[in-house]
């Protein structure tokens, strides 16, 4: 008689217990499809192993994915490149010089050319384009530029038409300077504002490339303040000579703390790139100081501009009005210090430091307007109301 050995799959020696569905909890029971429980591979029934042609989807499915999310980022970081490479708020340099010196003409005589206004702004906006894309042309031949995404040489891919585009612009913007003065009947404006813009000529331009030589900060001052600032209180004269605008210390007041904050913005717009200046022997004040130490300069120039506030209020040099709206602004300068002390190491962090000084700009200079043409309205409020 054969003796009947049982198996131990018989047994159930090598298979997991077959699991009640009772067992399961109800999120368990509701899994999702195409879900094997473990035991099963072990079952007699169907194995019903992952295929294929399954992970071959997932697999392409993850990597379009990954592309397109890698694609979404150059995109929005080409978008950050070409708006810093246009640097709109840069051109609030326009902006403050021939605000402030109309509301100093506006202070004067009480009239005010709004036509003028918009010649002059458009060609000063134009200047400065020619000024950022020629500096950007000669930056890229001296190698400074090299390594900068966001000029506007390595986005366009050609110097040629970038350097065109610079020349254009400088004489379209020549020509409505030209315009403007004709119509003002006086040559003193043109003047002050042809060495405005020979100040930014030998600043970047060859031979002469004076910024190479830590010289940009004082030419900057003069160009935007006592040049330009100047220059366009000057533009608000007629030729009927009706309007009579005198050189006096107001006017010259406002254009030294118009370029002060100007100059600060200049400053500030090194301390990102020292390495960049110090390879290609650019003596930017940053390269001889040291972004510590120009840090501590940067204290002193805030501090210096709000004192030279109030002494020139104290003089009488500046109303009043101007001393109110303008003393509103030191957060904002207090903001500029604050970050450059603390990030002034951070080559990451710091290259916005150039903007918070764009806006300590912009905020000053509008104040110092709106002081100039209040102190107008003051005096002809005190008129009326004595007569």
């Amino acid at each position: 008689m054969a003796l009947s050995i049982p198996s131990p799959f018989s047994l159930g020696l090598l298979c997991p217990p077959r699991i009640p569905s009772f067992v399961y909890s109800k999120s368990q029971r509701n899994l999702p499809t195409g879900y094997v429980p473990a035991h099963a591979f072990f079952s007699s029934g169907t194995r019903k192993w992952p295929r294929k042609e399954e992970h071959s989807l997932r697999s392409k499915a993850s990597m379009e994915n990954s592309a397109k999310d890698l694609k979404e980022a150059n995109e929005i970081s080409r978008a950050i490149l070409i708006w810093r490479a246009v640097k709109l708020p840069i051109y609030s340099v326009a902006l403050v010089p021939l605000t402030v010196g109309s509301a100093a003409a506006y202070l004067q005589s009480g009239g005010f050319l709004f036509g003028r206004y918009l010649l002059l702004l458009s060609s000063s906006i134009l200047i400065i384009l020619w000024l950022n894309l020629s500096n950007d042309v000669y930056d890229f031949d001296t190698g400074a530029d090299q390594n900068k995404k966001e000029s506007v040489v390595n986005l366009v891919g050609s110097r040629a038409v970038t350097h065109y585009a610079a020349n254009l612009s400088l004489a379209l913007g020549f020509m409505g300077l030209v315009w403007a003065s004709a119509e003002a009947g006086d040559i003193q404006p043109f003047l002050l504002l042809i060495s405005a813009v020979l100040c930014g000529y030998v600043y970047q331009c060859p031979p002469f490339r004076l910024s190479y030589k830590g010289l940009g900060e004082p030419l900057c001052f003069a160009a935007f303040g006592p040049f330009a600032t100047t220059a366009f209180y000057m533009s608000q004269r007629t030729k009927s000579k009706l309007v009579h605008l005198p050189l006096n210390a107001t006017v010259l007041s406002a254009s030294l703390l118009v370029g002060l904050t100007t100059s600060l913005i200049l400053f500030c717009s090194h301390f990102h790139q020292v390495e960049e200046d110090r390879a290609v022997g650019k003596m930017s004040p940053l390269v001889r100081l040291g972004t510590e130490t120009a840090s501590k300069l940067v204290k002193v120039a805030v501090v210096i501009l709000y004192s030279l506030l109030v002494v020139l209020g104290l003089c009488r040099a500046l109303p009043w009005t101007c001393i109110v709206l303008c003393a509103l602004t030191f957060p904002i300068g207090k903001l500029v210090v604050d970050y450059v002390k603390e990030h002034h190491k951070e080559k990451g962090k710091i290259f916005m430091a150039k903007y918070y000084c764009v806006r300590l700009h912009t905020s000053f200079g509008a104040a110092l307007a709106a002081g100039l043409a209040a102190a107008r309205i003051v005096v002809k409020t005190k008129t009326v109301w004595g007569t």
